[in-house]
Protein backbone atom coordinates (compact mmCIF):
# COMPACT_ATOMS: atom_id res chain seq x y z
CA UNK A 1 0.00 0.00 0.00
CA UNK A 2 1.22 3.64 -0.56
CA UNK A 3 0.04 6.27 1.39
CA UNK A 4 0.43 9.68 -0.24
CA UNK A 5 -1.08 12.88 1.81
CA UNK A 6 -1.41 16.65 0.31
CA UNK A 7 0.57 18.69 3.14
CA UNK A 8 -0.07 21.78 1.55
CA UNK A 9 -1.73 23.14 -1.33
CA UNK A 10 -1.16 26.91 -1.72
CA UNK A 11 0.79 28.35 -4.32
CA UNK A 12 3.12 31.70 -3.29
CA UNK A 13 1.92 33.13 0.48
CA UNK A 14 0.06 30.88 3.29
CA UNK A 15 -3.64 31.39 4.20
CA UNK A 16 -4.84 30.40 7.64
CA UNK A 17 -6.47 27.38 6.18
CA UNK A 18 -3.97 26.58 3.67
CA UNK A 19 -0.34 25.45 3.88
CA UNK A 20 2.12 26.30 1.27
CA UNK A 21 3.41 23.48 -1.42
CA UNK A 22 4.04 20.07 -0.06
CA UNK A 23 3.69 16.26 -0.65
CA UNK A 24 4.12 13.19 1.51
CA UNK A 25 4.24 9.98 0.19
CA UNK A 26 4.94 6.37 2.19
CA UNK A 27 5.68 2.97 1.10
CA UNK A 28 6.93 -0.21 3.11
CA UNK A 29 9.26 2.49 5.14
CA UNK A 30 10.23 4.66 3.08
CA UNK A 31 9.18 8.13 3.64
CA UNK A 32 9.52 10.87 0.30
CA UNK A 33 9.06 14.68 0.94
CA UNK A 34 8.31 16.48 -2.28
CA UNK A 35 8.89 20.22 -1.33
CA UNK A 36 8.98 21.78 1.62
CA UNK A 37 6.67 25.02 1.80
CA UNK A 38 6.07 26.78 5.03
CA UNK A 39 3.76 25.30 7.77
CA UNK A 40 4.93 21.90 6.33
CA UNK A 41 5.64 20.66 9.67
CA UNK A 42 2.68 22.01 11.55
CA UNK A 43 0.47 20.15 8.52
CA UNK A 44 2.48 16.69 9.22
CA UNK A 45 1.50 17.17 12.85
CA UNK A 46 -2.37 17.75 11.97
CA UNK A 47 -1.79 14.81 9.97
CA UNK A 48 -0.01 12.73 12.88
CA UNK A 49 2.96 11.69 10.86
CA UNK A 50 5.72 12.35 11.85
CA UNK A 51 8.99 14.24 10.20
CA UNK A 52 11.80 12.06 11.75
CA UNK A 53 11.27 9.07 9.13
CA UNK A 54 11.66 11.12 6.54
CA UNK A 55 14.14 9.20 3.88
CA UNK A 56 14.36 11.73 0.98
CA UNK A 57 13.29 15.47 0.15
CA UNK A 58 12.95 16.45 -3.42
CA UNK A 59 12.08 19.91 -4.58
CA UNK A 60 10.69 20.91 -8.24
CA UNK A 61 12.11 24.15 -7.52
CA UNK A 62 13.73 26.70 -5.51
CA UNK A 63 11.20 29.68 -4.57
CA UNK A 64 10.36 30.13 -1.39
CA UNK A 65 7.02 28.75 -1.55
CA UNK A 66 8.73 25.20 -2.25
CA UNK A 67 11.25 25.51 0.05
CA UNK A 68 10.61 28.27 2.73
CA UNK A 69 9.85 25.23 5.33
CA UNK A 70 13.22 23.63 4.80
CA UNK A 71 15.47 24.97 7.86
CA UNK A 72 12.79 24.94 10.58
CA UNK A 73 12.38 20.86 9.27
CA UNK A 74 15.88 19.96 9.82
CA UNK A 75 16.07 21.31 12.93
CA UNK A 76 13.12 19.14 14.34
CA UNK A 77 14.83 16.16 12.48
CA UNK A 78 18.08 16.92 14.71
CA UNK A 79 15.99 18.07 18.00
CA UNK A 80 14.41 14.04 17.65
CA UNK A 81 17.99 12.63 17.52
CA UNK A 82 18.10 11.57 14.19
CA UNK A 83 21.63 10.07 12.76
CA UNK A 84 20.42 8.38 9.74
CA UNK A 85 21.48 10.48 6.28
CA UNK A 86 19.36 12.28 4.60
CA UNK A 87 18.92 12.35 0.77
CA UNK A 88 17.80 15.77 -0.37
CA UNK A 89 17.16 15.59 -5.27
CA UNK A 90 16.47 18.60 -7.33
CA UNK A 91 17.53 20.40 -9.93
CA UNK A 92 21.17 22.14 -9.85
CA UNK A 93 21.75 24.63 -7.31
CA UNK A 94 20.59 22.57 -4.79
CA UNK A 95 23.58 22.20 -2.66
CA UNK A 96 23.98 26.18 -3.07
CA UNK A 97 20.52 27.19 -1.81
CA UNK A 98 19.95 24.13 1.19
CA UNK A 99 23.41 25.94 2.41
CA UNK A 100 22.17 28.98 2.30
CA UNK A 101 19.23 28.23 4.29
CA UNK A 102 21.16 26.02 6.88
CA UNK A 103 22.63 29.12 8.04
CA UNK A 104 20.44 28.97 10.95
CA UNK A 105 20.44 25.24 11.09
CA UNK A 106 24.19 24.84 11.06
CA UNK A 107 24.66 21.97 13.12
CA UNK A 108 22.93 18.37 12.45
CA UNK A 109 23.34 15.26 14.37
CA UNK A 110 22.91 13.55 10.61
CA UNK A 111 24.48 13.55 6.96
CA UNK A 112 22.71 15.09 3.90
CA UNK A 113 23.71 13.61 1.28
CA UNK A 114 22.99 15.31 -2.56
CA UNK A 115 21.43 14.58 -6.25
CA UNK A 116 21.61 17.59 -8.24
CA UNK A 117 19.37 16.88 -11.06
CA UNK A 118 20.90 18.17 -14.27
CA UNK A 119 19.14 15.83 -17.06
CA UNK A 120 15.86 16.28 -19.08
CA UNK A 121 15.03 13.24 -17.33
CA UNK A 122 16.91 11.06 -14.53
CA UNK A 123 16.02 7.94 -12.75
CA UNK A 124 16.72 7.34 -9.00
CA UNK A 125 16.18 3.87 -7.13
CA UNK A 126 15.53 4.09 -3.83
CA UNK A 127 14.29 0.69 -3.36
CA UNK A 128 14.49 -2.28 -4.96
CA UNK A 129 10.91 -1.40 -5.98
CA UNK A 130 10.76 1.96 -6.00
CA UNK A 131 11.96 4.15 -9.01
CA UNK A 132 11.83 7.95 -8.74
CA UNK A 133 11.61 9.57 -11.94
CA UNK A 134 12.24 13.29 -12.54
CA UNK A 135 11.45 15.37 -15.62
CA UNK A 136 11.63 18.78 -16.49
CA UNK A 137 9.31 20.87 -16.90
CA UNK A 138 8.10 24.92 -17.96
CA UNK A 139 8.29 26.99 -15.56
CA UNK A 140 10.30 30.21 -15.03
CA UNK A 141 13.38 28.96 -13.24
CA UNK A 142 14.77 25.35 -13.85
CA UNK A 143 11.89 23.21 -12.76
CA UNK A 144 10.90 19.30 -12.37
CA UNK A 145 8.05 16.94 -11.89
CA UNK A 146 8.51 13.67 -10.03
CA UNK A 147 7.08 10.39 -10.32
CA UNK A 148 7.04 7.54 -8.17
CA UNK A 149 6.75 4.02 -9.40
CA UNK A 150 6.09 0.95 -7.26
CA UNK A 151 6.77 -2.26 -9.27
CA UNK A 152 5.52 -5.91 -8.38
CA UNK A 153 7.39 -9.06 -9.34
CA UNK A 154 5.34 -11.71 -10.58
CA UNK A 155 3.03 -14.51 -8.45
CA UNK A 156 5.23 -17.49 -7.11
CA UNK A 157 4.46 -20.81 -9.32
CA UNK A 158 4.58 -24.49 -7.62
CA UNK A 159 3.93 -25.54 -10.78
CA UNK A 160 6.59 -23.93 -12.22
CA UNK A 161 9.64 -24.91 -9.45
CA UNK A 162 8.22 -28.45 -9.08
CA UNK A 163 8.44 -28.82 -13.11
CA UNK A 164 11.78 -27.11 -13.01
CA UNK A 165 12.93 -29.86 -9.86
CA UNK A 166 13.90 -26.89 -7.73
CA UNK A 167 14.42 -27.79 -4.48
CA UNK A 168 12.15 -26.19 -1.68
CA UNK A 169 15.17 -24.43 0.33
CA UNK A 170 15.48 -22.11 -2.66
CA UNK A 171 12.01 -21.17 -3.18
CA UNK A 172 12.01 -18.16 -0.40
CA UNK A 173 14.89 -16.59 -1.92
CA UNK A 174 14.15 -16.86 -5.58
CA UNK A 175 10.82 -15.66 -4.65
CA UNK A 176 12.37 -12.28 -3.09
CA UNK A 177 14.58 -12.38 -6.47
CA UNK A 178 17.74 -13.86 -5.40
CA UNK A 179 20.07 -15.24 -8.32
CA UNK A 180 21.08 -18.60 -6.66
CA UNK A 181 24.23 -21.04 -8.10
CA UNK A 182 23.84 -24.45 -6.41
CA UNK A 183 26.82 -26.53 -4.95
CA UNK A 184 26.25 -28.54 -8.15
CA UNK A 185 27.29 -25.37 -10.20
CA UNK A 186 23.53 -25.09 -11.31
CA UNK A 187 22.13 -21.73 -11.47
CA UNK A 188 18.21 -20.59 -10.65
CA UNK A 189 17.12 -17.43 -11.72
CA UNK A 190 13.83 -15.88 -9.86
CA UNK A 191 11.94 -16.49 -13.56
CA UNK A 192 12.12 -19.90 -13.69
CA UNK A 193 9.56 -19.64 -10.42
CA UNK A 194 7.60 -16.43 -11.19
CA UNK A 195 5.18 -15.81 -13.05
CA UNK A 196 4.67 -12.37 -14.97
CA UNK A 197 4.93 -9.20 -13.66
CA UNK A 198 1.75 -7.91 -11.66
CA UNK A 199 0.74 -4.55 -12.02
CA UNK A 200 2.49 -2.47 -9.71
CA UNK A 201 1.72 1.67 -8.18
CA UNK A 202 1.95 5.20 -10.30
CA UNK A 203 1.69 8.49 -8.49
CA UNK A 204 2.93 11.84 -10.55
CA UNK A 205 3.22 15.11 -8.85
CA UNK A 206 4.17 18.47 -11.26
CA UNK A 207 3.24 21.84 -10.26
CA UNK A 208 4.71 25.29 -11.32
CA UNK A 209 4.88 24.92 -15.17
CA UNK A 210 2.88 25.17 -18.53
CA UNK A 211 1.56 22.15 -20.02
CA UNK A 212 4.57 20.00 -21.98
CA UNK A 213 4.16 16.78 -23.51
CA UNK A 214 7.05 15.16 -20.64
CA UNK A 215 4.06 15.47 -18.73
CA UNK A 216 1.71 13.44 -20.33
CA UNK A 217 4.55 11.03 -20.72
CA UNK A 218 5.72 10.82 -17.51
CA UNK A 219 1.77 10.61 -15.78
CA UNK A 220 0.46 7.74 -18.86
CA UNK A 221 -1.51 5.39 -17.17
CA UNK A 222 -0.43 6.79 -13.31
CA UNK A 223 -3.43 5.74 -10.60
CA UNK A 224 -2.61 8.98 -9.50
CA UNK A 225 -1.94 12.50 -10.61
CA UNK A 226 -1.04 15.46 -9.13
CA UNK A 227 -1.15 18.49 -10.58
CA UNK A 228 -0.74 22.51 -10.62
CA UNK A 229 -4.24 24.24 -10.78
CA UNK A 230 -2.84 28.07 -10.24
CA UNK A 231 -6.27 29.47 -12.05
CA UNK A 232 -9.58 28.45 -11.95
CA UNK A 233 -11.15 31.03 -13.04
CA UNK A 234 -11.49 31.13 -17.18
CA UNK A 235 -10.49 34.73 -17.28
CA UNK A 236 -7.24 33.63 -16.15
CA UNK A 237 -5.57 31.98 -18.90
CA UNK A 238 -2.95 34.66 -20.04
CA UNK A 239 -2.03 35.37 -16.57
CA UNK A 240 -0.77 31.63 -16.45
CA UNK A 241 0.95 32.08 -19.59
CA UNK A 242 2.39 35.51 -18.44
CA UNK A 243 3.96 33.64 -15.11
CA UNK A 244 4.13 29.97 -16.37
CA UNK A 245 1.65 28.15 -14.27
CA UNK A 246 -1.50 26.11 -15.31
CA UNK A 247 -4.87 26.74 -14.85
CA UNK A 248 -7.97 23.79 -13.95
CA UNK A 249 -8.66 22.75 -17.45
CA UNK A 250 -5.28 22.78 -18.70
CA UNK A 251 -3.96 20.42 -15.98
CA UNK A 252 -7.45 18.65 -16.55
CA UNK A 253 -6.68 17.92 -20.27
CA UNK A 254 -3.11 16.89 -19.36
CA UNK A 255 -4.62 13.84 -17.33
CA UNK A 256 -6.90 13.11 -20.11
CA UNK A 257 -4.19 12.62 -22.58
CA UNK A 258 -2.16 10.80 -20.08
CA UNK A 259 -5.12 8.38 -19.04
CA UNK A 260 -4.11 8.80 -15.57
CA UNK A 261 -7.09 6.85 -12.86
CA UNK A 262 -7.41 10.35 -10.65
CA UNK A 263 -6.54 14.04 -10.81
CA UNK A 264 -5.66 15.96 -7.81
CA UNK A 265 -5.78 19.49 -8.16
CA UNK A 266 -2.97 21.56 -6.10
CA UNK A 267 -0.81 24.55 -5.47
CA UNK A 268 -3.94 27.49 -5.95
CA UNK A 269 -3.25 31.01 -5.99
CA UNK A 270 -4.03 33.19 -3.33
CA UNK A 271 -6.42 34.71 -5.17
CA UNK A 272 -8.52 31.15 -5.70
CA UNK A 273 -10.71 30.96 -1.95
CA UNK A 274 -12.36 28.28 -2.57
CA UNK A 275 -11.72 25.88 -5.68
CA UNK A 276 -14.92 23.44 -6.18
CA UNK A 277 -17.35 26.03 -7.76
CA UNK A 278 -15.11 25.64 -10.73
CA UNK A 279 -14.54 21.68 -10.55
CA UNK A 280 -18.13 20.92 -12.68
CA UNK A 281 -16.40 22.73 -15.98
CA UNK A 282 -13.38 20.84 -14.81
CA UNK A 283 -15.15 17.41 -14.35
CA UNK A 284 -16.63 17.94 -18.20
CA UNK A 285 -12.92 17.29 -19.54
CA UNK A 286 -11.73 14.54 -16.78
CA UNK A 287 -14.26 13.21 -14.61
CA UNK A 288 -12.23 11.84 -11.97
CA UNK A 289 -11.09 15.03 -10.91
CA UNK A 290 -10.84 16.48 -7.15
CA UNK A 291 -9.48 19.79 -5.79
CA UNK A 292 -7.20 19.15 -3.40
CA UNK A 293 -7.13 20.36 0.15
CA UNK A 294 -4.59 20.01 3.07
CA UNK A 295 -4.30 16.97 4.44
CA UNK A 296 -6.06 15.80 2.05
CA UNK A 297 -4.71 11.26 1.77
CA UNK A 298 -5.14 8.73 -0.73
CA UNK A 299 -4.01 5.03 0.50
CA UNK A 300 -3.54 3.09 -3.08
CA UNK A 301 -2.92 -0.38 -3.03
CA UNK A 302 -2.05 -3.18 -5.44
CA UNK A 303 -5.23 -4.85 -7.78
CA UNK A 304 -6.10 -8.13 -6.55
CA UNK A 305 -4.65 -10.89 -8.54
CA UNK A 306 -6.05 -11.62 -11.55
CA UNK A 307 -6.33 -15.79 -12.17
Amino acid sequence: MLDVCLLGTGGMMPLPYRWLTSLMVRYNGKNILIDCGEGTQIALKEKGWSPNPIDVICFTHYHADHISGLPGMLLTMGNAERTEPLLMIGPKGLIRVVSALRMIAPELPFAIEFHELSEKEEQIRLADDMVLSAFRVAHNIACYGYSIKISRIGRFSTQRAEAAKIGKCYWNRLQKGEIITTEEGVTLTPDMVLGPARKGLHVTYCTDTRPVEAIVQNAKGADLFICEGMYGEPDKQEKAKEYKHMTFHEAARLAKAAGVKSLWLTHYSPSLLRPEPFMKAVRAIFPAAHAGKDGKTAELKFEEDGE
